[in-house]
């Protein structure tokens, strides 16, 4: 199911005209592997969509791809071929990783008791042009931008193309601290990939906020790129740097903003967070407890940017806002930002849906069963139902919401709720918004964990959906004609009417149901493709997968 947003206010960006090219240098490193291991890659159909190549002694040497993994070769990893790559790369750091001068590709190592390479890891390192035009209009603002993301969404990769534009289109003195010659490639001439930014190469990652600080102090920059701020050490550095008046971008650990927010390590990053003791009279002012949570400090990145995927980020645009009504129970929604297939970028905020008190039940204790149409929250009325998350991962929600396409909607007042979900131990605790929520009837489903799978189910309760059954009636039901669907293969792959099926694309909870079929059948399975085109493959031999 497609995200629901109720009367959108879509606004459009015309990003620079260039387009999205892929540069990978992949001969290079092709070049650098035993020709056995090597010409089976350079005919290979999918190679643009090559990974990486796993060379183990004693194994046989793999490539991996998107969505498969091939042996490359039927004789096993040896010594000699350890030595010929070695001899074609450049030399390991401390960090047991090389690569190839003027690429961006990443050899690493892995080593036994004497300390002799036994194991490469040979990843495929690309530029991408053209990736930061969803946000290329916040490069002008001149504020730190702060990127976040899950492994592999692409972060390095936009974080080397802002680089360039704005060295090269802002026409910025930019400089970049590369600490595993990530960003910039091997060898001291850096890839073109950067543009005119310069590069400062970081003998170990140790170092990484001493020559944050050499950058500044030695090369007056307009500009710094970081790759991966990870340490107490370097989020007091990007203190130290912002508060000269550089401009800092700047990739971090995490998903989202409230997962730093809470991380004591790196929360100095959107301000940091202290515990605060408000005085009787203030505090019934306030209508909280006494001691609440407060930002301590400005924060150090003014822009946080939440990257979903190339052509879709959520956009933080007052650090200082998002973190100081998330602390308040109240999270400002992000302006969320998609790439259309005319290069547009469309913003749209979620609208608060206006407060309505018809329809409300009765609030529930912990634990609380709400199927049925009476209970239902929004029994009698049209339109998904509406959310509000108290102590529950925000994120999880979401996801699985998304996942498995239910009729709701997340919002950011309880007020314009139909009901709030939250957890035993909040509950107990008897906060302000479970003590309103219950004068206002509102109904409270109460979880015993924060686990996916019980917030899996209070979904599938609060919505009022059950979960699809292989073989259920209502042919009708999209659910149901999916697990149909993978029955009806998996049936003719066991009994060897078919060799291998491909199913319809499907959502990623429907594909888990899916994999649940084949595995029942005792079919191989597992899923090809990309979002939002990704569906199961079943073939003949039990390997679920």
């Amino acid at each position: 199911m497609e995200e629901q947003v109720l009367s959108p206010q879509p606004s459009s960006f015309q990003a620079t005209p260039f387009p999205r090219t892929v540069t990978d240098d992949l001969d290079a490193l092709l070049d650098a592997l035993p020709p056995r291991i090597a010409e089976p890659l350079r005919r290979h159909k999918d190679r643009a969509e090559l990974l990486e190549v796993v060379m183990d002694m004693g194994r046989l040497p793999e490539a991996r791809f998107l969505n498969q993994e091939i042996v490359l070769s039927p004789d096993e990893v040896t010594e000699q071929d350890m030595a010929y790559v070695v001899s074609r790369i450049g030399i390991f750091g401390g960090d047991n990783r090389a690569g190839i001068p003027r690429t961006l590709h990443r050899i690493s190592a892995i080593r036994n008791r004497k300390g002799a390479i036994v194991g490469l890891t040979c990843r495929v390192g690309r530029a991408v042009f053209g990736t930061i035009r969803i946000i290329e209009d916040l490069i002008g603002t001149g504020k730190s931008i702060l990127l976040m993301g899950k492994p592999g969404v692409g972060k390095t990769t936009m974080l080397r193309e802002l680089a360039r534009v704005m060295s090269e289109q802002f026409r910025k003195r930019v400089v970049v601290v590369d600490t595993s010659n990530e960003i910039g490639g091997d060898g001291d001439i850096p890839h073109p990939g950067i543009g005119r930014a310069r590069r400062m190469q970081v003998p170990t990652p140790a170092l990484q906020h001493a020559v944050m600080i050499e950058a500044v102090e030695n090369h007056m920059p307009q500009a710094i790129i970081i790759d991966e701020i990870g340490t107490e050490l370097e989020a007091s550095a990007a203190r130290t740097i912002a508060e000269r008046g550089v401009q800092l971008v700047a990739t971090a650990h995490g998903n989202t903003l409230e997962n730093l927010a809470k991380n004591p390590t790196l929360a100095d990053l959107v301000g940091g967070i202290q515990a605060v003791t408000l005085g009787d009279e203030e505090a019934r002012r306030r209508g909280t407890q006494k001691t609440i949570l407060e930002r301590k400090a400005p924060p150090t990145f003014e822009i946080v940017v939440e990257i979903q995927n190339w052509n879709k980020v959520a956009v933080h645009l007052d650090t200082a806002e998002a973190v100081d009504s998330t602390l308040r129970g109240r999270p400002v929604p992000p302006e969320v930002r998609d790439m259309d297939d005319a290069g547009n970028v469309v913003k749209e905020r979620t609208p608060v849906v206006e407060f309505s008190p018809s329809g409300r039940h009765p609030a529930m204790g912990p634990r609380a069963s709400m199927s049925g149409a009476g209970d239902h929250p929004r029994n009698g009325e049209k339109g998904p139902t509406r959310i509000y998350p108290f102590g529950v991962s925000r994120g999880g929600l979401d996801r699985a919401i998304r996942a498995m396409g239910l009729p709701a909607q997340l919002v950011d007042d309880a007020r314009h709720a139909d009901v709030i979900i939250t957890t035993k131990s909040y509950y107990r605790r008897r906060p302000v918004a479970v003590r309103e929520a219950e004068g206002q009837s509102l109904p409270i489903f109460v979880l015993r964990t924060n686990s996916p799978q019980q917030i899996e189910q209070s979904l599938l309760t609060v919505c009022n959906v059950e979960k699809p059954q292989p073989g259920a009636s209502n042919a009708g039901d999209p659910l149901t004609r999916a697990m149909q669907e993978a029955e009806v293969a998996a049936r003719k792959i066991s009994v060897g009417d078919a060799e291998a099926l491909e199913l319809s694309p499907q959502t990623s909870y429907i594909r888990r149901l899916q994999h649940q079929v084949a595995e029942r059948f005792r079919v191989s399975s597992h899923s090809d493709g990309r979002e939002p085109f990704r569906r199961v493959r079943l073939f003949r031999g039990y390997r679920h997968g």
